[in-house]
């Protein structure tokens, strides 16, 4: 159905957009907060993904995208960078709100330190596979820069977002990886695969999360200190 990919992208912010206006929350106050980093995020993210189609190392399927291409682009995949951010940004601020328990700061500083290693090891085991070189390779400058340079308070409460995000995550990338309406050449990732979903895309979540929220966060804490 070639309304598939759209369809997934509508189901992915839709809960998301209706419960924004839920009487506690009040998730939509902070809308003004997500769109510049987004904007940013987004513009990054679209300009490697361009690059990764143009060069193959993914294509998307015909039968399920509507058929309007930008830069190459099929309009769902730029969707994509809106609809996951914006869903992911919510889960985040309910966590925030309803969660008060967040990870210890030694604990987040070990997962930060293991996500180094685990970069350092894909990018020395697997330097040949464009999409892992360049996901690495971005992480390894991500987490040591916010951690040790920005110094930043909230990759604790970051990592429970991010765990909970896995859920929707595999629902969303497991259904655009099985049908398949994304399409990954094998030949530059690792090649291995959680279910359907190539291992760097949990990888290339992080980054894009770290990102959105990063920039969410920083709008957020200006908008309140002016």
């Amino acid at each position: 159905m070639k309304y598939t990919y759209l369809l997934i992208n509508i189901l992915t912010v839709f809960f998301p957009v209706i419960l924004s206006f839920d009487k506690k929350v009040h998730f939509y106050k902070s809308w003004k907060f997500i769109w510049p980093g987004m904007a940013i995020t987004g513009l990054f993210f679209l300009f490697w993904d361009v690059l990764f189609t143009v060069k193959g190392l993914w294509s998307f399927n015909p039968h399920y995208i509507i058929g309007i291409n930008l830069s190459g682009l099929p309009l769902e995949e730029i969707l994509f960078f809106i609809t996951v951010p914006f869903a992911c940004i919510f889960i985040y601020t309910c966590l925030n709100h309803y969660i008060k328990w967040q990870l210890d700061n030694r604990l987040t500083s070990i997962i930060n330190s293991l996500i180094i290693m685990l970069s350092i090891l894909g990018l020395i085991f697997y330097h040949d596979r464009l999409y892992t070189e360049v996901t690495f390779g971005l992480l390894l400058v991500l987490i040591p820069l916010l951690q040790y340079v920005f110094k930043v308070r909230w990759l604790n409460r970051f990592y429970l977002a991010y765990l909970v995000a896995l859920i929707p995550f595999y629902i969303v990338n497991g259904i655009l990886t099985s049908i398949p309406v994304v399409i990954y050449n094998n030949s530059e990732n690792m090649g291995k695969r959680i279910g359907t979903i190539p291992v760097e895309d949990h990888f290339y979540l992080i980054i894009l999360l770290l990102m959105n929220i990063g920039f969410f966060e920083y709008f957020k804490t200006k908008n309140q200190l002016s």
